[in-house]
């Protein structure tokens, strides 16, 4: 669960980076991650079922919906639980493309915690090693007194915790929207699991060993095929470049976060636009395209109108001269009057 509230709180922040509102993410989480441990507990189910039904069964079949006692497959989670956010974002009006995108690193920061569960479930550890990093395992949990074993654990929670990381720098740095960042995620994903699934020695497809084609493990497969898909989808949409919706149609944006987790330069559900265009009034007339400065003003208007001033102020001028003989004709009648009254 810890997994899940840091992945919920980092895709928050970078949804509402793009101008989302405050709150999606949590709300699109609830159905998510529901579906994704539905299918999760499905996908262990349907590979592992010799462990739960049948003579060699281990288990008792109503075991098989114990979560707590582990059990998760990434395959499943992943896929059952992209239906989840498939229905909440069609029934708020959202591009689930741009939704994926934004929560690609906090999956796989989810993925380098939850990953901490197998040691203390002391399950999915690789093969015995000399290693100084080497893990024992109890004689409970399938171990030999005395060997140590890989801790497959741990090498898978480096390489999502690694992963998280580069996902945020390449979203950054080359602004991959409509489902190329996640796709990014996806293909990272399956590399490092195909190595690591190579370690690996607990008994998938099987109760007491894992099933294996071609001398590979079945993830190992799942990882191929799945990565190929990735490369499929990142080459199929190179150039899409059309309006992803962030904002249900009617309502307003959040302001993008002061701390820049935003992947692109333009947030919101409307396409870049210039200054002079996000700012402009209505009614105004437009900016120079050349200069984008102030309007353009035509030459003879701008002649016109220096004409005009001028010829204000000469004519103020005369107004103020003919004031003032008028003032001076007045004090010299005065003063014979006054020497006459003497």
């Amino acid at each position: 669960m810890l997994g899940v509230v840091v992945a919920v709180w980092l895709s928050e922040r970078r949804w509402r980076a793009r101008g989302g509102q405050k709150g999606t993410i949590v709300d699109i989480a609830v159905p998510a991650v529901i579906f994704g441990l539905i299918g999760g507990r499905l996908y262990h189910v349907i590979t592992d079922w010799q462990m739960y039904f049948g003579s060699r069964a281990v288990k008792q079949p109503y075991q098989a919906l114990f979560i707590w006692e582990g059990g998760l497959g990434i395959w499943g989670a992943i896929a059952l639980g992209g239906v989840g956010v498939w229905w909440a974002c069609r029934k708020r009006g959202l591009s689930m493309t741009a939704v994926a995108d934004t929560v690609a690193p906090g999956i796989a920061f989810a993925q380098a915690i939850g990953r901490w569960g197998n040691w203390f479930n002391q399950e999915l550890y690789g093969g015995p090693t000399t290693l100084p990093w080497g893990l024992e395992i109890d004689i409970d949990h399938g171990g030999e007194p005395g060997v140590l074993y890989h801790p497959t654990f741990l090498y898978e929670s480096l390489w999502d915790l690694a992963l998280g990381f580069l996902l945020l720098f390449v979203g950054r740095r080359f602004t991959l929207r409509h489902g190329r960042l996640f796709a990014v995620y996806v293909a990272g994903y399956t590399l490092g699991r195909f190595w690591i699934e190579g370690l690996r020695i607990d008994p998938v497809g099987g109760v007491d060993h894992a099933v294996t084609f071609l001398g590979m493990r079945l993830n190992q497969w799942t990882s191929i095929v799945v990565f190929l898909g990735a490369l499929v989808y990142l080459w199929a949409t190179r150039n899409k470049d059309a309006v992803e919706v962030v904002v249900p149609a009617g309502e307003s944006p959040d302001p993008a976060h002061a701390a820049g987790q935003d992947d692109g330069e333009s947030p919101g559900a409307t396409p870049a636009t210039g200054p002079d265009e996000r700012d402009a009034v209505p009614g105004a007339p437009a900016a120079d395209a050349e200069t984008g400065g102030d309007p353009e003003v035509k030459p003879d208007a701008e002649a016109e109108t220096v004409a005009d001033t001028v010829a204000d102020t000469e004519a103020d001028r005369e107004a103020d001269a003919g004031q003032e003989k008028v003032a001076a004709g007045s004090e010299t009648e005065a003063v014979p009057e006054e020497k006459k009254a003497r």
